[in-house]
């Protein structure tokens, strides 16, 4: 076998036709996307497609549960405490996220991006148990629902995602062949891309918990916030192209991006710490400390990632995972 041909391409259908059952290829060909190859639907396992369908399903609904409920709380509607529209809208970024986790993570195999998906709703777990039991009687009720649907999808989704984490993960092979190293070189590549969007998911997330808990916030604070998630948004997009496209100048560039990014978690926290001893609950300042610590450890995986992945650009990586997209 020719260890320099990418496996994602195989002979075309109607050659395939004249080979003997035994000898034809016991998975299909990939299909190219622009974040990697991705298996096709027919060859995902019953079970997997069954868990996949399920598990959109519910996030769709828990998705519509929570809009429902920022809705109530933006028109003053809903019977809730102030910190319930910095829970919800931290609840829909992480909801969203999960979809994305979860489409990558099944049609990709990919076990980054299913660590990313369980991590992401233990924290919505956490921070829901949290935010419930700090509610009034009245604030329980109107919450109840969505409370529930958390908890008991929440322990489902742990429970299923680990199992496939547990499988035996194919795509490695099929993408980076029987060399060892190019195996390395794709899990290196798939935990850098998961790491620069679990990295903006807690950026925003840090950034919407500071927003939404200080109501009397100045106009130039506003502005900084809002600079801040469009420089979070644009950092991303850097990394995830300079991964995908295996440009160094860009990794560079995505290094140096992150510098303003810890600079402005410094000022997050500035405006916190000043405002510390003004209330005897502290929930926000512990919220905003646990998600800064949060985002510099994601920042030091990262880059210790990006390290180690740039070292092998060119060796043919790339090539292979776009073949059938040239």
């Amino acid at each position: 076998m020719d260890e320099s041909s990418p496996l994602l391409g195989y002979q075309s259908q109607e050659s395939s036709d004249f080979l003997s059952p035994n000898l034809r290829p016991r998975h299909q060909e990939l299909i190219p996307t622009p974040c990697g190859p991705i298996k096709s639907w027919s060859e995902l396992p019953c079970l997997v497609k069954l868990y996949f369908c399920f598990t959109i399903v519910s996030l769709l609904a828990l998705l519509g549960l929570t809009l429902t409920s920022i809705y109530k709380q933006g028109t003053g509607t809903a019977a809730s405490d102030e910190d319930n529209l910095t829970v919800s809208l931290i609840l829909l970024v992480g909801i969203l996220f999960c979809i994305y986790y979860i489409i990558r993570g099944v049609l990709q195999e990919n076990k980054q991006e299913l660590v990313a998906f369980v991590l992401t709703v233990l924290l919505i777990i956490v921070r829901s148990v949290v935010n419930f039991s700090v509610l009034e009687t009245k604030g329980k009720q109107e919450l109840l629902v969505r409370f529930v649907c958390i908890i008991c999808l929440g322990v489902v989704h742990v429970f299923c995602t680990l199992l496939l984490i547990l499988r035996p993960n194919m795509m490695a092979f099929r993408v980076g062949g029987a060399l060892e190293s190019l195996q390395e070189q794709y899990f290196l590549l798939n935990l850098c891309f998961s790491m620069v969007t679990f990295d903006l998911q807690a950026q925003l997330c840090l950034c919407i918990l500071i927003l939404t808990s200080d109501s009397s916030m100045s106009v130039r604070n506003g502005i900084i916030l809002g600079v801040g998630v469009v420089w979070a948004c644009l950092t991303a997009a850097v990394g995830i192209v300079a991964v995908l496209k295996e440009a160094k100048v860009l990794v560079w560039v995505f290094m140096v991006q992150n510098l303003p990014q810890v600079a402005f978690f410094v000022y997050l926290l500035y405006t916190v710490v000043v405002k510390w001893f003004q209330d005897g609950t502290y929930i926000v300042e512990a919220a905003a400390v646990t998600g800064a610590a949060i985002s510099l450890i994601i920042k030091v995986v990262l880059i210790w990632g990006l390290v180690r992945l740039v070292h092998s650009f060119g060796q043919g990586l790339r090539e292979r995972m776009f073949a059938q997209s040239k």
